[in-house]
């Protein structure tokens, strides 16, 4: 673990809502708990599900071609959640967990800023090089004909608004690192209902108001992320947050330093975490694109752990950093292997229920009889080891609140080599073997929690 990290005792904290929740995180039982941080997050997560299932439902409704377009965007669109709320989000919340661990309100009022100011410039850049290169990209990934165009339309009006979606994950993620998860649960949860009303207006037009088609789609996300992001900046201004945001606060290196030197890495192992599915999707479109978007709704299911597992994770995050700047090490771990285990139960669950009953999840989607025999091959071949998917990405979590990034890095890269090198003598020896192809996705799974396992495996 990193010792540089240990502070002296703690001082007590200013605000006496922010001192109790530390208190909990330092010194209560340590299941009951993780079980009340990660509550409101698997809540927020599960709506965020919900919506992302009801919107492939409308794109569904629009034909084979809007979901193959969709499936080649939706590993992009992942990409900025993950690296928005669990890569530079988790080096915000362990910034300002470990500050607030340490007795130190100053300095964690002080990284709120910091963060908007890191996701405002990132966000803008994302959105800039996405749309500037969508063409080029999409059809990278073998999108073509009117999968592409489905593809670009659907991007450059999700894409337009990406810079609120890393805003709003930023802010989450000052709030999570107080160890508040209810008021950014409540914040994105709210907004649900709104997306679920707003997504089919958009798509479908109703009265005398034409719709927009997938493009109505991109456009209904990024109005949800704006809104959610104005409520949680009002939020945080006034200091409801756990920590208040003072946009008057001078900016300093060392502060940027702090969250960037472990959200970029972070933010580092969210891409190479999507790059694989990127990779597994080339392949799987090499067979042609009513089998790839079969392959996209079936591979939804993995993207579902990812909530499932970031519900536990900003928990974990919270709850290791505090203890750390604490100097609790040995709770540290406990609570690290604790959130492991919860994580692998979930994420073990939903997969074997996906593997059992595949066609009752593509159903709902389409009546495409390949795209759904290709769907099923996926699921019943990697959904079993979802509880190792599980393990790996808590642990992940853990990682980043210690402030130590290495392993996870490591475990990304083993799960793309195993993609890579897999997928390639896959295909080269077995062409058009889609239960050899998905047996690889599977075995980078395994992979992935074995080498996220290793430091905390290892006593100091």
């Amino acid at each position: 673990m990193n010792r540089a990290a240990i502070a002296t005792v703690p001082r007590p904290l200013s605000r006496p809502d922010a001192g109790e929740r530390a208190r909990r995180i330092l010194h209560a039982p340590v299941l009951p708990t993780l079980l009340k941080l990660a509550l409101p997050n698997l809540v927020v997560m599960l709506a965020q599900a919900l919506a992302n299932f009801l919107e492939s439902y409308y794109v569904g409704l629009i034909g084979v071609d809007a979901l193959a377009g969709a499936a080649l965007v939706f590993p992009l669109v992942m990409l900025m959640m993950m690296m928005s709320g669990g890569g530079i989000g988790g080096g915000i919340s362990s910034a300002v967990a470990r500050a607030l661990g340490a007795g130190d309100t100053d300095k964690a009022n002080a990284l709120a800023l910091h963060a908007v100011v890191i996701t405002g410039v990132l966000g803008l850049l994302c959105s800039l090089v996405v749309i500037g290169s969508g063409p080029a990209l999409y059809t990278l990934l073998g999108g073509r004909g009117q999968a592409l165009d489905a593809a670009l339309a659907y991007s450059n009006a999700l894409f337009a608004g990406v810079t609120f979606l890393w805003l709003m994950n930023g802010l989450s993620a000052v709030m999570r690192g107080a160890g508040n998860m209810l008021m950014p649960a409540l914040v994105l949860t709210g907004g649900v209902p709104l997306l679920l009303v707003l997504s089919p207006l958009l798509i479908f037009g109703i009265g005398p108001l034409s719709g927009l088609g997938i493009t109505g789609a991109g456009l209904a996300l990024a109005a949800y992320y704006l809104i959610a992001t104005v409520i949680l900046t009002v939020a945080l201004l006034r200091g409801h947050g756990g920590v208040r945001l003072d946009p008057r606060a001078p900016l300093r290196k060392s502060l940027f330093a702090e969250i960037l030197g472990v959200g970029l890495w972070s933010a580092l192992n969210t891409v190479f975490s999507n790059l694989s599915v990127v990779v597994a999707t080339f392949f799987v479109a090499r067979t042609g694109m009513t089998a790839l978007a079969g392959f996209g709704l079936g591979i939804r299911i993995e993207y579902l752990q990812i909530p499932l597992s970031f519900g536990f994770g900003t928990a974990l995050v919270a709850m290791v950093g505090m203890n750390m700047g604490a100097g609790q090490i040995q709770r540290a771990r406990r609570i690290a292997w604790v959130g492991a285990a919860l994580t692998a139960a979930t994420t073990g669950t939903v997969g074997l229920l996906a593997a059992t009953f595949p066609n009752a999840w593509l159903g709902l989607f389409t009546d495409d009889a390949e795209a759904i025999a290709t769907g099923a091959v996926y699921l019943r071949t990697v959904a079993p080891v979802y509880s190792f998917f599980g393990v790996g990405m808590a642990l992940y979590f853990a990682s980043q609140g210690v402030g130590r990034m290495r392993w996870p890095i490591a475990a990304s890269l083993t799960r793309l080599a195993v993609l890579g090198i897999g997928g390639t003598l896959t295909t080269t020896l077995f062409p058009g073997d889609l239960v050899a192809l998905c047996a690889v996705m599977a075995a980078s799974l395994v992979a992935l929690a074995m080498v996220n396992s290793i430091p905390w495996l290892i006593r100091r």
